[in-house]
């Protein structure tokens, strides 16, 4: 044939297939239907069974996030009695199906099952239902769809949808008589079909296919036989597949979002409609197998559906359900300090350890933005040697060169690290995408095997029955990898053989993309760094009582809420409005916790005088600076010697320059001393006995030299503190992405309208800068202490942009071919120059609380106390303030922030 009878004949097998789809529910009788709304979610004792109301197919149950309860009866004919019977239910929506007597069946989400888009709207009946000829059902709905509301890209200010839409109106609600032969035969014909799709256009075995289905179709239309169909396709099913072709661990799989397009509050809902509907095919399909990650959704299932999780906990123990992942959720890498990375590993580990009795031994972040070159060493020394993820496959410039090899962290730790071929972990286990995958596989000259995650994710749900079947079709059929059910767990020890022949990819896994995840969003990830720091400095000071004094059970609950908020779409800036505002609610209760423990720790570590305080150092470094005094303190300060401390009066308040030891205590008392008055000039210079800082009227700093090492490191015809607003309108994925092009998109550089001189004394000096940018408005107090080279950028925004975005630079005397970057219990080094593709697409990067710029001799450290994105191009330190997405979170960082960056000249390199 040629190409255009091919492609006739590949069209007519394409609608006989749809036809025979369209067949496979193949009589109905309607439901008696009745319905009541809830508020929020109910559980099954609390369903409303006395305010229902009989309801119809095309009416409107509920809109955004509404929640109801639907209760259907139905009548089995007669006629059918023997024959495979379904309930079609379409809430137009999401919902839980529950029987007669409360038992969880399945979840159920809107569209038709044979949509390319992923629905399940099939609900196998309990044999109970076929004995009595009788069916009763209840459906927890949801008035959202998988992914959320419908929501607007760029809504207007006062769209009545800004925060997104949804009308949920019951679609279907029916009893089915559900052909079984018609259903098998679509699922023959899907398999084949992808065997043309994805085989070269030349090969005998794609000939041979498209030949055999037009003679099924052929039969079909001389005898409307379904099996008839079915045996001539037969024989090309079974045709085996050929000893060098590659095997491919199958693992069902469902990647549900802490929170994304939906609150914390929905994903426990979508946990028990995901977790049930995989309890049920496991019931139906003996060699199935399904994983899951993320202890937290195992614990919502724990807490709201114990019977539900009774079941879970047995099927793990039949080894039909894997538990899988180190993390108590699927965490961002990037941009969680150190001791939370652990956090989430003690806790990820110890609740399978605790609950199943697995004790797992992988990492298992499909979604994840990026991946810390300190993770292999974290992992190692937690007990974790295999890593999984897909997300590579997104670069945006760059094909990462492995499927599996060796990740090699900053220490020299190894782990084993696999990546699923067919890119995705949404796989429909078709022969296409499993052809795809082996024809992609960048290993497969050495490795006969990898690994495919089947089943929709993000949004919950999981594999269809019709994955299943499919891979069931092809566990050895010529032309696709030959499938196999089995665990993760079992294939990384497979896997682990064949390391010495792998190669190895030394530092982070950066990914060239989602780059604006490093700065969206600011205010969560302020609260998360300073609860980072407070959660440890509770625990040092508990540390100094007797155990039974330690609030174990505080701290593990305020720690899992920290870590919860830390998932791959809430601390990035990913999420709806919705989830921020819960999120944000929740950091605030955490640290008004800290506070309580605080207050009742220091009732016994101290006693109370009125003409003291006590300082406490939890850092491990030596602290020496300004420290401001309570309100009300007016008097001098001693410390426990006696020894009057160096301090000054300011607006309102005193300022004492106080020296501390790493984790110590210090006592300050009053003392008959007398404060320095701050001395106010018009002077734009900040000078000490190591540097003189001199800025311009603008508030730029045209000058920087530092005095020991006469050494100018700023010019004033490249001045530094350039605070500069860029249009930021990404090409995709709006709160997620930053593109190279911004660099291009200047609109304006900040210039102040207004400064003060802040009063000078011994402790410090300061100036402040009043700035108009784009809508919204700045003010700097610039602080250089005594003894001091770190200038101090104290700064409030009224952030009132869209799609714009905020930086500041530093252009400094230094030239180095690397700039460092602080990363947990490390650093990191990335070039400042663009000679390769990769060193360009590294032009947004992550650091914690500094990145530095150094020769051998001298360098210059950019510091912060909330963000993470940075720009070192050159000699150019630039940070990342604040960014105005509109989607898809439309008031994204809108309003005021806080934060501090830094200038620190140094001598010697880092």
């Amino acid at each position: 044939m040629d190409k255009n009878e091919t492609r006739f004949y590949l069209t007519r097998i394409e609608r006989f297939t749809a036809r025979m789809a369209r067949k496979v529910l193949a009589e109905a009788v309607p439901f008696k239907t009745r319905f009541a709304p809830v508020e929020g979610s109910a559980p099954w004792s609390d369903r409303p069974t006395d305010s229902l109301r009989p309801f119809s197919v095309g009416e409107v149950w509920g809109r955004n996030w509404g929640s109801g309860w639907f209760h259907f009866q139905g009548t089995i004919p007669d006629k059918w009695k023997g024959r495979p019977v379904v309930a079609h239910l379409d809430v137009g929506g999401e919902g839980l199906v529950f029987d007669a007597r409360g038992g969880i069946l399945q979840g159920i989400t809107n569209g038709s099952v044979f949509d390319s888009e992923f629905s399940r709207d099939i609900v196998r009946l309990p044999e109970s239902c076929h004995d009595a000829n009788t069916v009763e059902l209840w459906v927890e709905a949801a008035a959202n769809g998988l992914f959320g509301m419908f929501t607007e890209p760029d809504p207007g200010e006062d769209s009545w949808s800004r925060y997104g839409h949804y009308d949920a109106r019951l679609q279907a609600a029916e009893l089915c008589l559900f052909d079984v032969e018609r259903w098998s035969l679509w699922l023959d014909l899907q398999v084949m079909m992808g065997l043309v799709q994805a085989l070269p256009e030349k090969s005998v075995r794609r000939a041979r296919v498209i030949r055999v289905c037009n003679e099924a179709v052929d039969i079909y239309g001389k005898t409307s036989s379904v099996s008839e169909c079915r045996e001539i396709l037969k024989p090309e099913l079974e045709r085996p597949a050929a000893a060098s072709d590659m095997s491919v661990t199958a693992i069902g799989h469902a990647h549900v979002d802490t929170a994304w397009l939906w609150p914390v509050s929905e994903t426990v809902r979508k946990c028990a409609r995901t977790f049930a509907s995989q309890l049920a095919l496991i019931d139906c399909y003996p060699d199935y197998v399904f994983g899951a990650s993320q202890p937290q959704h195992y614990a919502f299932v724990k807490e709201h559906y114990p019977a539900l999780y009774a079941r879970i906990k047995k099927a793990v123990r039949d080894g039909r359900w894997e538990v899988q992942g180190g993390m108590w959720v699927e965490a961002d890498c990037n941009l969680i300090g150190g001791e939370a990375m652990i956090r989430q590993i003690l806790h990820g580990k110890n609740f399978f350890r605790d609950e199943f009795g697995v004790e797992v031994d992988n990492l298992w972040l499909p979604d994840v933005f990026g991946y810390s070159a300190a993770l292999p060493q974290i992992l190692r020394k937690s007990g974790i040697d295999y890593f999984l993820t897909q997300k590579m496959s997104w670069n945006q410039f760059n094909d990462f060169p492995h499927h599996t090899f060796k990740w090699r962290g900053i220490d020299g730790s190894e782990v084993l690290t696999h990546f699923p071929p067919e890119d995705t972990y949404n796989s429909q286990l078709s022969s296409r995408s499993l052809i795809l995958g082996r024809d992609n596989f960048k290993e497969k000259d050495g490795l006969d095997e990898f690994m495919c995650l089947f089943g929709v994710g993000d949004g919950g749900g999981g594999p269809k029955e019709e994955y299943i079947e499919y891979g069931c079709r092809m566990k050895d059929l010529e032309g696709t990898p030959k499938v196999r059910f089995d665990k993760a767990s079992a294939f990384f020890e497979r896997l682990s053989q064949y390391s010495d022949r792998l190669d190895t990819w030394s530092g982070e896994l950066y990914l060239e993309l989602h780059r604006g995840t490093l700065t969206t969003q600011a205010q969560v990830k302020r609260a998360n760094r300073k609860l980072e720091n407070k959660l440890r400095e509770v625990e040092l000071l508990y540390s100094s009582l007797p155990l039974d004094k330690y609030p174990a059970e505080s701290l593990d609950a305020m720690w899992k809420t920290v870590l919860r908020n830390q998932f791959h779409d809430i601390i990035p800036g990913s999420s709806i409005t919705r989830v921020y505002k819960d999120t944000l609610a929740e950091l605030a209760e955490v640290d008004h916790q800290c506070d309580h423990l605080i207050d009742e720790v220091s009732r016994t570590l101290f006693r109370m005088k009125e003409d003291a305080l006590v300082l406490f150092n939890p850092s491990s470094y030596v602290f020496d600076g300004p420290v401001p005094l309570p309100e009300g303190w007016n008097d001098g300060v001693a410390d426990e010697a006696g020894k009057d401390l160096s301090t000054q009066s300011e607006t309102g308040h005193l300022v004492a320059r106080v020296h501390m030891e790493p984790l110590s205590f210090k006592t300050l008392s009053r003392s008959d001393s007398v404060p320095a008055k701050g001395i106010s000039s018009g002077s734009l210079v900040l000078e000490n006995d190591l540097m003189r800082y001199e800025f311009n009227k603008d508030g730029l700093l045209i000058s920087a030299f530092d005095k020991p090492a006469g050494r100018q490191i700023i010019e004033p015809e490249t001045p530094g503190n350039v605070l500069a607003l860029y249009d930021d309108h990404p090409n995709d994925w709006d709160a997620w992405d930053i593109d190279i092009t911004y660099e291009n998109c200047l609109v304006e550089t900040a210039r102040a309208f207004n400064y003060t001189r802040l009063p000078a004394g011994p402790v410090r000096q300061g100036l402040t800068f009043r700035y108009y940018l784009g809508n919204s408005r700045i003010q700097q107090d610039v602080y250089l202490a005594a003894d001091s080279r770190r200038l101090d950028f104290r700064t409030r925004v009224e952030w009132h942009e869209k799609h714009r975005m905020l930086r500041v630079a530093f252009p400094v005397a230094i030239r180095a071919e690397q700039a460092s970057f602080d990363i947990q219990y490390g650093y990191i080094e990335r070039p400042t120059h663009r000679n390769t593709s990769w060193d360009k697409a590294r032009f947004e990067v992550v650091g914690h609380r500094c990145a530095d710029l150094s020769e051998p001799d001298y360098g210059v450290a950019l510091l912060n106390d909330c963000k993470y994105g940075y720009r070192v191009v050159d000699n150019v330190l630039d940070l990342n303030l604040l960014r105005s997405p509109t989607y898809p979170d439309p008031d994204a960082d809108r309003g005021e922030h806080r934060f501090t960056y830094s200038l620190l000249p140094h001598l010697g390199d880092l």
